[in-house]
């Protein structure tokens, strides 16, 4: 957007916690009625409690990875190509659940700086075309940008669209 520390880092911390919790909620509900309540009952061991608390992870993380990040992980780890799902090693699994989140956070990124570069050449421009060339643009430009984010809503619509993107 053009400002330092806006919104401040404790504030996108705050937000990011509260996304992870609320998107991870069903998972964490699954591991815990399936594996952690058994075994604190003592139906079950510790390695079976395990083994299937791992099993929502793995569910979670691979409907969210992209199949090509899979297949380059399975390739990197120079395994044997898989027959099933269930057989994909967890590192493999994890590697590429990793990689793939990087790339949508830069694809968001992207999306949400490119609007704000554009009104940066406008403002640019039209102070240039004014004569203005000793105003640095980004005091034009950064009410223009907040207005923006504001308008359409940005916070709900980056919200809502993350929560969207998540399967299970």
């Amino acid at each position: 957007m053009g400002t330092a520390q806006m919104p401040p880092n404790q504030i996108l911390i705050g937000i990011s916690l509260l996304l992870t919790f609320f998107i991870m909620t069903p998972v964490v509900n699954e591991i815990n009625t399936q594996a952690f309540q058994p075994f604190l009952q003592e139906e079950i061991t510790f390695r079976e409690m395990v083994d299937t608390a791992k099993q929502p992870l793995r569910k979670f993380m691979i409907a969210n990875t992209q199949k090509k990040d899979l297949s380059l992980f399975i390739d990197l780890s120079r395994t044997a190509r898989p027959r099933t799902v269930d057989e994909i090693p967890d590192h493999v699994v994890l590697g590429a659940f990793m990689l793939s989140e990087i790339q949508v956070a830069f694809q968001v990124g992207f999306l949400l700086f490119l609007p704000f570069l554009i009104i940066d050449f406008v403002v640019s421009s039209v102070l240039l075309a004014m004569g203005m060339m000793m105003l640095p643009p980004i005091t034009i430009s950064i009410p223009f940008k907040i207005l923006l984010f504001i308008l359409v809503d940005g916070w709900g619509l980056l919200v809502t669209s993350l929560i969207k993107s998540y399967a299970y």
